[in-house]
């Protein structure tokens, strides 16, 4: 089960477990001296009867010839006069005592001796007691034969036991329910600190890398860990920074050269006197140049994304408008391809940025169109589910294996099957998506099967209430910034 895993309830479960183990041999113990203590106080007292009723016997009486009704009745007026009162008060005396002759015939027995006792069988072992259910019984053996039998109901005392019993349960029960719920206090108390710091992580790996783990007590060893957590935590923030800088200083670098060779190559094609393998290779340092500059600007939206991830100007949109746009944008290549582009558009409204969300659209709009097989059909949806706004575009192209569907979103990561067709592409259109819907707070999922097509889908929170969206999608987002 699930919280097995937990280090709080595995703490929690060996503290409970070692609290009850020791509760239980503590009460085991308590409860056996006392009913050792009790057993050995009645024994005493019988020891001391059962040798006060042979020494209080005449000599020659219970020998054989001797008739047993030559004893005195009752035997207990030669005890002593602290033994008396024990037997003499008939039926109803604590004590009672049984004789026998050598031929185990009963020849005396006090007025409380329970009918039908069985005389004891001689045995060398020493002391001689014996239980009768809740009697407990001392006898001894006279040389001739003789046996005296000394007995006593001990019912309260075991009633007193059992009682005694149930108030150790009792006790032992009120101090693990206490020792539980300080136990888990304490681990709670413990543990707070690892919780904190899970959550900054998780944070942190969602994309906040400003986020640091605070502390009280930095002097602790979770203290001392937090500190070194937080010294790794600037560190990758230090190198994600400067990454992003590296990133976007060499686009802009490579932007200037890029134009100016785009420049050039345009100015050979427009010029009337290239011959036929001028002319080819004019356009081929086109393609090239656009492609390179394609992927500046892709490597730039990036380098921009990163530097912040949560766009600064946000406004209500219109997501159905956004992807009507992007639809008309893109119908005619689909024309050209031969791919049937079918949309159905409902009214969602979400909170975002009109060009990012825009750019979400295209990216994958385009992907579904250039990964498409002739002849194919992408289809657009956007409807509103439970508080989001939700997107789908799907295809019917050669589909992404499962080995690659963890990785598409990843920057120039290309799924050779889905992609070998698709020449000029940069491999940044996926995680562009990403981090954009990532920064929006939203979730993209994939669904895709080889030969039979993809299936994207992209969850917006929706517009909050009270807000109407801009029925053109298109907010004032010339002055976003990233």
């Amino acid at each position: 089960m699930k919280f097995f895993h937990s280090i709080r309830w595995r703490l929690q479960l060996w503290h409970g477990l070692l609290l009850a183990l020791v509760l239980s041999g503590f009460g085991s113990t308590a409860w056996r001296l006392q009913r050792a203590t009790q057993i050995q106080r009645v024994d005493h007292e019988l020891d001391r009867l059962i040798s006060d009723l042979v020494g209080s016997m005449p000599r020659g009486e219970g020998v054989p010839g001797r008739p047993a009704a030559g004893l005195p009745a009752p035997l207990e007026a030669r005890l002593p006069a602290r033994d008396r009162s024990l037997f003499e008060a008939g039926p109803t005396a604590p004590y009672y005592y049984i004789l026998w002759d050598h031929e185990q015939r009963e020849i005396a027995r006090s007025a409380a001796g329970p009918p039908g006792v069985p005389r004891p069988e001689r045995v060398l072992q020493s002391p001689n007691v014996r239980w009768r259910g809740t009697l407990r019984e001392r006898f001894d053996f006279a040389p001739r034969g003789e046996c005296a039998l000394v007995g006593r109901d001990i019912g309260d005392e075991l009633g007193a036991i059992q009682r005694f019993a149930w108030l150790l349960a009792a006790a032992g029960a009120i101090v693990l329910a206490a020792g539980l719920a300080g136990g888990w206090w304490i681990s709670t108390h413990a543990l707070r600190p690892i919780g904190a710091i899970g959550a900054a992580a998780a944070k942190i790996a969602s994309g906040d890398l400003t986020h640091r783990i605070s502390t009280k007590d930095s002097e602790s060893e979770l203290g001392q860990l937090v500190g070194v957590l937080n010294s790794t935590f600037d560190r990758l923030d230090a190198a994600f920074a400067q990454q992003a800088r590296f990133t976007a200083d060499a686009a802009h670098e490579l932007r200037t050269p890029v134009t100016v060779m785009l420049t050039h190559v345009q100015n050979g094609l427009d010029t009337q006197c290239n011959s036929e393998e001028h002319r080819e290779a004019f356009e081929a340092g086109l393609r090239a140049s656009q492609r390179m500059r394609r992927l500046i600007e892709s490597l730039l939206e990036l380098a921009r994304l990163d530097f912040g991830r949560t766009p600064r100007l946000r406004s209500p949109c219109s997501l159905d408008c956004i992807a009507r746009e992007a639809v008309d944008l893109h119908r005619p290549l689909a024309e050209e391809l031969g791919i049937d582009l079918a949309v159905e558009l409902t009214p969602a409204s979400c909170e975002g940025n009109a060009e990012q969300l825009g750019q979400i659209v295209n990216n994958l709009l385009s992907n579904a169109v250039y990964y498409n097989r002739p002849g194919g059909r992408v289809q657009v949806q956007v409807g509103a589910g439970p508080k989001a706004a939700v997107l789908t575009v799907s295809d019917t192209g050669q589909g992404i294996g499962p080995e690659d569907l963890a990785h598409i979103f990843e920057r120039f990561y290309r799924a050779d099957k889905a992609r070998s067709n698709a020449a000029g592409r940069s491999g940044l259109g996926l995680a562009i998506v990403k981090t954009i819907v990532d920064a929006h707070g939203g979730t993209i999922e994939v669904a895709s099967e080889p030969g039979r097509g993809s299936t994207f889908t992209v969850r917006l929170p929706g517009c909050p209430a009270g807000l109407p969206p801009d029925p053109t999608g298109a907010a004032d987002h010339r002055s976003a910034e990233i």
